[in-house]
């Protein structure tokens, strides 16, 4: 009889056990889609020649796909098959992935703003004049009329960032619903003890997808973007350059792959299980909800599960959503989690553009870092957020408290970040004076001087040379070199007369292709940085998990998946989209040098102002870490307070005061009389 009693158990235990590693795996696939599309940012940004803003959109695309759907789906599908639901979204995910993809292989080669000079085939002998009075690039400074730069565009296939645009909003339905109904399936099914754990497992192994994705776009941002189609010999950039383009389509491609085979385990999971210990006292558990609903809830398990039609359901959306808005602790949250997430999408999205403009890093070493350094501590921060909720046993005050604590902690170390910086980069006629001197202007008009006057050079096109003593030039021709020898990466140019007005003895007069590199003390200066980003990095995750049991538990288990969904659709309307256009925006007005198009016009920015991209991009997002620290106080006080409400409701049944009184865990159940659950739903 024990051995008949235990086989449903077990078979239960094995497909929610199934579901788990299900979900950890789809976690992984969405998180390594979602970290490489950031980490490919610049490289699209180049590629299709946009300002940062407009990159801002293509990126929001994403959460845009989940407003379209995500009320509906959390609200319906909690009533429909979740484990097929999600199955669905994956392979819409996949085929989102693949179709970011296709410009590649519609587009022709890709063609990066360089001197007509860099164009022209010679020999290491033969020797060509990049300052002449004899020649002009007037030319190049025309702007064609609209005529022909849509001629022009259409040709080269500059607008073929729809693709990529659509694609992205396909990844946001497709990832729509795994959040809300994975996790609300994982909840209702398993133990509530369990619940923090196994969610701190599956964010864990989700958190190694964005090491992943960031490591993956690291190594494809060295790979140009034509590889294998082009002649690499006559490529005269590297990937440290501001105009290089890594190969980032060969990363959708994997990913695409990678949650297409995600997907297929939900295809073969039940609708629903039978409670993880369902047999044990469960009065002892962490959920805060009536006792009437937890038998209500269960009931309803017990039963054969009853179709319900379109119209059942569509009746009940609305009430629910009024219930759901009338708990107070929610709605802080939903409010706080805002603030939180607007904070955190501008600073992913923008950071390795931070670390390669402010500290000289190259794209693909920034993107590495991130991957290697920031995304294993917020592993380590999420499992320990949950091994401290289950080794305490703590409730919802408790939960609070270790959100509250991290997200203050992380904040400090936030505030010192804003004021670490390096000495900007020296680049003549932008940040410096021909002489060397720093220059507050920045006015473009400062690129000509005395010693390229005579030159005809064009102002718009960006090809830098570094020179001996340390200061870059916006092209050979703005340098006054009159002559070069050598092909490709390794041409030299010589006899630059800008360059004789800065020198000493021991240096000469001749310049190499690319930006110069930082000063020696801004490795230091960097090195400081990344500890404290990355210890603030794990401190800011320990909070992350308690948080989510706190919202959790803020709501009855009927309405889980409505309010994850609507958390869900909330945060990432408000949180996600917005981010990424007013963060770029912003950043976009520290541009120094704009980079030109192909067909003319303004395209990617080469060179920011590298403090005041500092205090824009660190300033704003300190700010809103204040904000959301302050919202999470205003939130930890209501929670105590409820907290001792419930406590004389406790008392007062035990003295026989109030019979009717809901019973619940004295450490976490805030649940409320009947006249009150009109108001609030439980916590």
């Amino acid at each position: 009889m024990s051995v008949e009693s235990t086989k449903p158990r077990d078979a239960c235990c094995s497909k929610l056990k199934l579901f788990l590693a299900s979900m950890a795996f789809a976690y992984f696939a969405k998180a390594f889609g979602g970290a490489y599309m950031k980490s490919s940012i610049t490289q699209i940004e180049r590629r299709f020649d946009i300002p940062s803003s407009f990159m801002g959109v293509i990126d929001g695309s994403f959460e845009m796909g989940n407003l379209l759907v995500i009320a509906f789906v959390s609200y319906f599908g909690a009533k429909l098959h979740r484990p097929r639901l999600i199955a669905i979204g994956c392979m819409i995910m996949s085929v989102g992935s693949f179709l970011i993809s296709l410009p590649h292989f519609l587009q022709g080669p890709y063609k990066y703003e360089t001197s007509m000079i860099h164009n022209t085939q010679v020999n290491d002998t033969e020797s060509i004049l990049p300052c002449s009075s004899n020649h002009s690039l007037t030319d190049v400074d025309d702007t064609p009329d609209l005529a022909t730069r849509a001629d022009c565009e259409k040709a080269t296939g500059s607008s073929m960032w729809v693709y990529v645009f659509l694609g992205n909003i396909l990844r946001g339905i497709g990832e729509t619903p795994i959040m809300p109904l994975g996790v609300s399936y994982l909840d209702d099914f398993s133990k509530e003890e369990n619940t923090p754990f196994y969610l701190a497992c599956i964010h864990t192994v989700g958190i190694l997808g964005p090491m992943f994705g960031y490591m993956m776009g690291s190594f494809l941002a060295k790979i140009y973007v034509d590889v294998g189609s082009v002649n690499l010999d006559s490529v005269t950039i590297n990937y440290k350059d501001s105009r290089w383009v890594g190969a980032w389509w060969l990363g959708f491609i994997a990913t695409g792959t990678i949650v297409l085979l995600s997907s297929i385990p939900f295809w073969f999971l039940p609708k629903s299980l039978p409670k993880q210990g369902k047999e044990k006292d469960q009065s002892k558990g962490l959920e805060l909800c009536t006792e009437a609903e937890q038998d209500n809830f269960l009931q309803h398990q017990d039963q054969e599960e009853k179709e319900v039609t379109f119209q059942e359901m569509a009746k009940d959306f609305i009430p629910s959503l009024k219930i759901l808005f009338r708990n107070s602790i929610y709605s802080m949250m939903i409010l706080t989690y805002l603030v939180i997430v607007n904070g955190f999408i501008g600073m992913i999205t923008f950071k390795p553009k931070f670390l390669e403009q402010i500290y000289g890093q190259s794209a693909s070493k920034a993107i590495f870092l991130i991957g290697i350094l920031n995304l294993p501590a917020v592993a380590l921060g999420v499992i320990t957020g949950g091994f401290v909720l289950k080794r305490f046993k703590l409730g919802v005050i408790g939960a609070a408290r270790v959100s509250i604590t991290a997200s203050l902690g992380s904040f400090c170390l936030l505030l010192v970040q804003v004021f670490l910086r390096c000495e900007s980069a020296e680049v003549a006629g932008l940040t410096v004076t021909y002489q060397g001197i720093p220059d507050v202007s920045y006015e473009p008009q400062t690129l000509l001087s005395q010693c390229n006057a005579g030159c005809s050079c064009s102002m718009k096109q960006w090809d830098p040379v570094c020179a001996d003593n340390g200061m870059t030039y916006a092209s050979p021709c703005l340098a006054g070199c009159e002559t070069s020898t050598g092909t490709g990466k390794e041409m030299v140019f010589h006899n630059c007369s800008c360059i004789t007005e800065v020198i000493s003895p021991s240096q000469t007069t001749s310049a190499v292709l690319g930006q110069c590199s930082r000063k020696s003390d801004c490795d230091r200066v960097f090195k400081i940085y990344m500890v404290l980003s990355v210890v603030g990095s794990f401190i800011s995750a320990c909070g992350g998990t308690p948080g989510y049991i706190v919202l959790l538990r803020s709501i009855q288990k009927d309405l889980k998946s409505l309010a994850l969904g609507m958390q869900t659709l909330i945060v990432r309307t408000l949180g996600g989209i917005p981010p990424p256009i007013y963060f770029g925006a912003l950043i976009d007005r520290t541009c120094l040098k704009w980079g030109t198009k192909q067909c003319g016009g303004r395209g990617a920015c080469r060179l920011y102002d590298a403090d005041a991209f500092r205090w824009i991009f660190m300033g704003l997002i300190a700010g809103l870490y204040l904000l959301s620290n302050m919202m999470w106080g205003g939130l930890y006080c209501k929670i105590v307070q409820r907290q001792k409400k419930l406590a004389l409701r406790e008392q007062a049944k035990e003295n026989g005061l109030e019979g009717n009184s809901v019973n619940g865990h004295a450490d976490v159940n805030i649940a409320l009389n009947k006249e009150d659950t009109d108001k609030e739903s439980t916590i």
